[in-house]
């Protein structure tokens, strides 16, 4: 399905009735990598269970030069508004969960829940930045294929290369749907992204930090670290995972976020 929202046509899935999940995916790939979720919750009769592409992405409509969380965000709410959505749990992964900080400081209000995995409240530092800008450049002059090539080495487990290899080829299919111009500009938006971690005390809805624990871009003793700042939170290691954890352990990450969920 897709929406008209902010100027810019949105795809979306939308599956069941209850409390309402909204599912928002890792850079560079796509609403495809929350299929298990989705399938799985969607038997238990309890959730209304959203996901969608970014700017670019999937099958929304390419993004301009630069995406910024801030316009993410914007979309997820008005994604909200078109659904008829009032207050929503968001579960984001990596830019995903970047996007989940820029919602709570800018519409706090429509937030139900947290739930954060493999990201981070802080910043870029400038070699972050001028490694995403690289990333752009890379995309623009090379495309998403480059890309693949770039950033999957880090993103997954030696584990998960080594013990279930087609984990690797569905990373880099969803990598390769993505169009080189929503790669470069969510590239930029991710480096210009304010530091949030202003925000984690002031944390009020239900929390869930979850970390791969072979992340090879955020430790885990970082995430542990931030999850202690937000009030309650619930804090999750996912063994035998690296940075795109849901994807490299489903039934462990599954387990966890049905945990969570239930608590609410």
């Amino acid at each position: 399905m897709k929406a008209f929202l902010n100027s810019t046509h949105i795809a979306y899935s939308d599956h069941g009735i209850g409390l309402p999940v909204i599912f928002l995916h890792a850079f560079p790939l796509n609403r495809a990598m929350w299929d298990g979720e989705i399938i799985a919750l969607l038997v238990e009769q309890r959730y209304r269970l959203v996901s969608l592409d970014w700017r670019g992405f999937g099958e929304s409509d390419s993004a301009g030069e630069i995406t910024t969380m801030d316009v993410l965000a914007g979309d997820i709410v008005a994604l909200m508004d078109h659904l008829g959505i009032e207050k929503a749990v968001l579960c984001g992964l990596s830019m995903g969960g970047y996007v989940a900080f820029a919602c709570w400081r800018h519409y706090a209000q429509r937030i139900g829940g947290l739930i954060l995995a493999d990201t981070r409240p802080a910043a870029d530092t400038p070699e972050a930045q001028a490694n995403r800008e690289n990333v752009a450049r890379l995309a623009e002059t090379q495309g998403s294929t480059a890309i693949a090539d770039l950033q999957l080495p880090r993103l997954i487990s030696d584990y998960t290369r080594q013990h279930v290899p087609l984990v690797e080829t569905r990373i880099r299919q969803m990598m390769n749907a993505a169009t080189p111009s929503g790669i470069a500009a969510a590239s930029r938006g991710m480096a210009r992204r304010v530091d949030s971690s202003d925000l984690l005390a002031g944390i009020s809805c239900p929390t869930l930090v979850i970390i791969g624990q072979q992340d090879a871009l955020i430790p885990p003793s970082e995430s542990q670290t931030y999850a202690e700042r937000i009030p309650g939170a619930q804090f999750a290691v996912i063994p035998n995972a690296g940075h795109l954890s849901n994807l490299e352990q489903p039934d462990i990450f599954l387990a966890t976020i049905r945990g969570f969920l239930w608590s609410l």
